[in-house]
């Protein structure tokens, strides 16, 4: 049985502005005043957390992701409700909060950790590892105002993960810094997961989402507007977003047997009449295909109601749900254009399987421009699912084929001392000629 670490129960989160000072203090004592203004952040939201389960709580801005974090990293009081953990929290709100310019990054590492409840030698045992994996050299003696905001993420992310908790939130922290510290930090992170670490990851990536979370709550208006797996709630988010543009826009949801999340959305003006793989050979429709094999993604569109444009646009996923590719007939430059209702439009697009073995999934858009958020016609996630097999290529791994070829070239020992021993006189002549 999965070890409870976190409760939150019916927490909400009340900001309210006085008419003056003195009803503020009258408010102290329960006497009844009249409010200017007040905003609830939060609205009576629970949830529960097991232990070395990561959770992502996703929306749009102001939907109460951060006031919810607050609450639970003890930064800031609810209005109501109540809020249990076990272990230690550390949380990754921001970067650097609290940091003395004036100090040196060594000197804000020592005053983070002591605040932490680490003792002098405790920090002495890890500044070594703290320094190497923030990498930025002798500039960790400088004075913190003289380094770049970059530098600066490091030694912060370095300092705040440099002890690992029983429960670590993350508010949007991965997105500063370079790619590459992006990347070390995403790592960190994962590791920490793997090593028991329950994780609260907000966040606006939703690739993000799908590779580090177990479950993802969508808060709207302060509320928990859906909560489940992490493709349900990302693909019902995805739709929603584009909701927002068109009040017109249904979503419906299903899942298959296989497993895969079916999510429909769109205004339905035009729609997929249906979504074929066919091998380009035969025409015959597959559900299984070979590495390098020569395919054609049929799609047939019917108008319901008369368009000025119609673009049809991709998404190819693996079965994690991470986009390998996708592109539009806008991008092409091949947009249908004044189309009466009841035509049909037909795409075919002719491509090499160069997937290695696995489950993908192309998702469909019917759309007006290179975007979904203006005129969502329809749109299907994981409409079309197969299987991608390799028994006529050597063995390979990944999900991407590369039609790569190996040259292999063995030298004997005389041969080698006589490559050194041209290559080094061609080297003196070249000196010589120069001088």
């Amino acid at each position: 049985m999965s070890q409870l670490v976190l409760a939150v129960e019916s927490v909400s989160k009340r900001y309210v502005t006085y008419r003056s000072t003195f009803e503020r203090a009258l408010s102290w004592f329960n006497f009844p005043i009249q409010l200017k203004s007040e905003f609830l952040a939060v609205k009576d939201v629970s949830l529960r957390m097991n232990a070395g389960e990561s959770i992502a709580i996703i929306g749009m801005n102001g939907a109460g992701k951060s006031t919810l974090l607050k609450m639970i990293a003890g930064t800031i009081r609810p209005t109501s409700g109540t809020i249990w953990c076990s272990g230690r929290i550390n949380a990754l709100l921001e970067l650097g909060l609290g940091f003395n310019p004036e100090f040196t990054g060594r000197q804000n590492i020592y005053m983070s950790l002591g605040l932490m409840g680490l003792s002098v030698n405790e920090i002495d045992n890890k500044i070594d590892e703290i320094a190497g994996f923030a990498e930025i050299g002798d500039f960790l003696d400088q004075p913190l105002r003289v380094l770049s905001s970059g530098m600066q993420a490091r030694v912060a992310f370095a300092a705040a993960t440099a002890v690992r908790p029983d429960i670590l939130i993350v508010d949007e922290v991965l997105s500063v810094g370079d790619s590459y510290f992006q990347h070390k930090s995403f790592a960190r992170i994962r590791e920490f997961k793997d090593q028991g670490t329950s994780i609260i990851f907000v966040t606006h990536g939703m690739g993000d989402v799908r590779a580090l979370c177990d479950r993802v709550i969508l808060l709207e208006g302060g509320k928990v507007l859906r909560e489940g797996l992490p493709d349900e709630v990302v693909d019902f988010y995805n739709a929603l977003i584009a909701e927002k543009q068109d009040v017109k826009l249904t979503i419906e949801q299903r899942r298959e047997k296989n497993g895969w999340l079916i999510t429909r959305s769109g205004t339905f003006d035009a729609t997929v009449a249906s979504l074929t793989l066919l091998d380009r050979a035969t025409q015959e429709p597959l559900e299984t295909v070979e590495v390098g094999q020569q395919l054609t993604l049929r799609l047939v569109a019917r108008v319901t109601s008369a368009l000025p444009r119609l673009v049809l646009g991709y998404m190819l996923r693996d079965r994690t749900g991470h986009l390998l590719w996708g592109t539009n007939t806008f991008h092409t430059q091949q947009i249908a254009e004044r189309l009466d209702s009841g035509s049909t439009v037909e795409y075919d697009l002719n491509f090499v399987c160069s997937l290695g073995p696995g489950s993908y999934s192309f998702t469909p858009a019917l759309v007006s421009s290179d975007t979904h958020l203006k005129d969502c016609f329809e749109w299907v996630d994981n409409a079309l699912v197969f299987d991608v097999v390799n028994t006529k290529h050597q063995t390979f791994v990944g999900t991407t084929w590369l039609q790569g070829t190996f040259e292999v070239k063995c030298k004997t020992e005389s041969e080698v001392n006589s490559t050194e021993k041209d290559t080094s006189q061609s080297h003196r002549m070249l000196t010589e000629n120069r001088g």
